[in-house]
């Protein structure tokens, strides 16, 4: 097998050398002291080295928060991130009579905080090591399955040894496909409770019809505070428990954003794809964001019609409609964006001139092998889409599948059980359990999954799999009967049902009979299978990629442009500026906006119904305090050119002296496109201005202990 030079230290350091634009790339805090010079052109303060340091200010502040990020913002465990990252926290307490979506909340005192859903939790990255050496130590010689499994052993190991004194939780990342690794160990706080949220109309005005687009006039914040046991150790909702003493905390500047100011974005990213073949760039157009947005849209109309005859099935599906609605709309503005930008075509022809290099031609054995691979995927795309899908919109089917799961998992020493069913996985299965009867209802689980099993009936037989047609048949007619037959005769609609089974399971004992914990055991040998095949196809290009990323790196260091990392969930760091862009010809947008647009915009009817409370104090026009003091008005949102995507949400925007000016919350439309394809003309995030924060909490909607908690006086 060829030698695997490590990218990061050959590569990476003259990539890194080169000039680096400051508005692209999602950096480790690891490259930011070589990044220096640049950070300092952009108008950076600070010491460039300080940012390499995620256990010190300002990045020890900065969490990750559910499905998004936040940050603290007090000694005292505050963590402010956006209302849509805290939507499920708010859906969780609503009921009728007391709904806190449209009415809003603010804990007078701590006493008054109420406890998030049993699965949310908050992250504190107290560790970001390389691990290259030891994840790769086993690989050589393998491939396929083999390969991945040797990945895996060696990951869980380190995860294992990192987390055997307890109060962690730790992974491996993944960095630039397989060439790199780094063990990340963070904090896992359990009790999060909400201290405000402004009401919807706030928090969510204009709803998706503003959702990705310019200007925009949202309020998207909520605050939650962290707790811990007496021991000032993680610990499960307790009302004996205190508040977590932050690591760090941001302080909230006293003025704010203009346009030209330095601005720094920190936060937890999900998954972009910049580095990933032509080939996958061309599937992703032409096949994958079609087909995304033609599912979501039936599901959406399944729980909208539902919503609109039964109002606890709005509350209680409220969150998950939220959802596939933002990926819905971001599916659609991908796939216009990238179109845009044509980039089936250019990304085909910089790889083309990539294949043309010298590196190249040495590593085309594994490049070629790894297009064979990526082919071969893609024979199963609409199948996988499906079945994950099944499970992620379903609440009981999830339920019955994850204790099946678990049951054959728990019989397994620890150490060679799936990722998500070890031990460390418990707390938070038991969580999971714990919400499901707020946010199900079994006539609307059934039409979800109706939705989805309809389409898996019109597959080609060749994906087709024969317990999933013996339990569901092949007709519309067949699929109903089965769900009505499940659904009608299940259990496991009751916590006391599903925490029962979920004892058995943990300890790999059979599972107390049920319809679907019957369905399960068909479906989770099927699973077994599917899941086989994937990690031999992903242990293969996690052989493979590597060459693939070693051509790029030349590529990219002959261009003389630099090449950070894809995003994956862990720690970044994005530079950049306060901008606005120009969309179209003869369009310019400033960068920032003012409550004189909420007015504009309200028309008394959902989604642009403004509180009267806002309004009045708009009318009011006391801004004192929070004024801009160019536009003498109050501000709401602003734009940077800084690089996001999907999990910054809520990530702090900071200025060059490092307080925080801004929350990010959105992307505009045409850059939503950016998880492929980065184009500086249009990359634009979405903040909201911290002074339009504190005027709401100070004279709209008060909480002055809350302020004078932040620090604002």
């Amino acid at each position: 097998m060829r030698r695997r030079f490590p990218i990061t230290t050959l590569a990476l350091g003259v990539a890194l050398s080169l000039p680096a634009h400051a508005d692209e790339g999602m950096w480790m805090p690891s490259q930011l002291p070589q990044l220096g010079k640049t950070l300092r052109e952009a108008g950076f303060k600070g010491d460039p080295k300080t940012l390499a340091d995620v256990t010190a200010a300002p990045l020890s502040a900065v969490v990750r928060a559910g499905g998004g990020t936040g940050a603290f913002v007090s000694q005292d465990g505050l963590i402010l991130t956006n209302h849509h990252v805290a939507y499920g926290v708010i859906q969780y307490n609503s009921k009728p009579g007391h709904n806190l979506i449209d009415d809003g909340f603010i804990a007078a005192d701590r006493t008054g905080e109420l406890p998030a859903n049993p699965d949310f939790r908050v992250l504190v990255t107290v560790g970001y090591d390389k691990v290259t050496d030891a994840v790769l130590k086993e690989t050589a010689g393998k491939t396929g399955r083999a390969y991945f499994d040797a990945v895996d052993r060696a990951s869980k190991a380190i995860v294992a040894e990192c987390e055997a004194e307890g109060g962690v939780r730790c992974s491996v990342a993944n960095m630039y496909y397989g060439t790199d690794f780094y063990r990340i160990t963070q904090l896992e706080l359990r009790d999060i409770r909400l201290a405000y949220a402004p009401p919807r109309a706030i928090g969510n005005y204009g709803d998706e019809i503003d959702n990705f687009m310019w200007p925009r006039h949202t309020g998207d914040f909520t605050l939650l505070r962290a707790y811990v046991g007496k021991d000032g150790k993680p610990a499960s909702y307790s009302p004996d428990n205190v508040p977590y003493a932050a690591p760090a905390h941001l302080a909230l500047a006293k003025d704010g954003p203009k346009a030209g100011d330095y601005a720094m974005l920190a936060g937890y990213p999900g998954i972009t794809y910049r580095h990933r073949t032509a080939a996958e760039f061309e599937e992703q157009i032409t096949w994958t964001l079609p087909t995304r947005v033609a599912v979501f849209d039936q599901l959406i109309d399944v729980v909208e019609a539902a919503g609109a005859k039964d109002a606890d099935a709005k509350t209680r599906y409220a969150a998950q409609l939220q959802s596939l609605k933002n990926q819905r709309k971001r599916a659609a503005g991908e796939l216009e964006g990238l179109r845009r930008s044509d980039a089936v075509r250019v990304r085909d022809d910089d790889e083309r001139s990539m294949l043309a290099t010298g590196a190249a031609t040495k590593e085309r054995g594994d490049i070629d092998a790894l297009a064979a691979s990526i082919a071969g995927g893609s024979a199963v795309r609409e199948r996988e889409l499906l079945l994950n899908l099944f499970g992620a919109q379903s609440q009981l089917m999830r339920t019955a599948i994850t204790l099946e799961r678990l049951r054959v998992e728990s019989a397994k020493p620890d150490a060679e059980r799936e990722n998500g069913f070890q031990a460390r996985d418990h707390a938070m299965i038991e969580g999971i359990l714990k919400q499901v009867q707020r946010r199900y209802a079994p006539e609307v689980e059934k039409a979800l999954l109706t939705v989805l099993l309809t389409r898996y009936q019109q597959l080609p037989d060749a994906q087709r799999l024969p317990a999933f047609d013996a339990a569901f048949g092949r007709t519309p007619a067949a699929l109903k009967q089965a769900l009505d037959t499940l659904y009608a005769g299940t259990k496991l609609g009751d916590e006391a049902e599903r925490l029962s089974r979920f004892a058995a399971a943990r300890e790999g004992k059979p599972l107390a009979a049920d319809p679907l914990i019957a369905l399960a055991a068909m479906l989770v040998p099927v699973q077994l299978t599917l899941e086989n095949e994937r990690k031999t196809r992903e242990g293969e290009q996690l052989r493979l990629r590597p060459a693939y990323m070693r051509a790029l790196f030349a590529w990219r260091t002959q261009q003389g442009r630099a090449l950070y990392p894809d995003a994956n969930g862990t720690l970044r760091v994005s530079f950049g500026k306060v901008d606005g862009f120009s969309p179209r010809d003869g369009i310019r947008y400033t960068p920032v906006t003012t409550v004189a647009g909420i007015v504009e915009k309200n028309t008394g009817k959902v989604p642009f119904d403004a509180p009267k409370p806002l309004l009045d104090a708009i009318a009011k026009g006391d801004f004192t305090g929070t004024e801009d003091p160019a536009l003498k008005t109050q501000t709401v949102n602003f734009l940077t050119n800084l690089d996001t995507t999907g999990g910054n949400s809520g990530s702090p925007v900071l200025n060059a002296r490092g307080e925080l000016i801004g929350l990010n919350f959105d992307s505009n439309w045409e850059s939503v496109s950016a998880s492929w394809m980065f184009d500086p003309r249009y990359k634009r995030a979405v903040h909201v201005d911290m002074r339009y924060l504190r005027w709401l909490m100070g004279k709209v909607y008060p909480a002055p202990h809350l302020l004078k908690e932040m620090g604002v006086r």
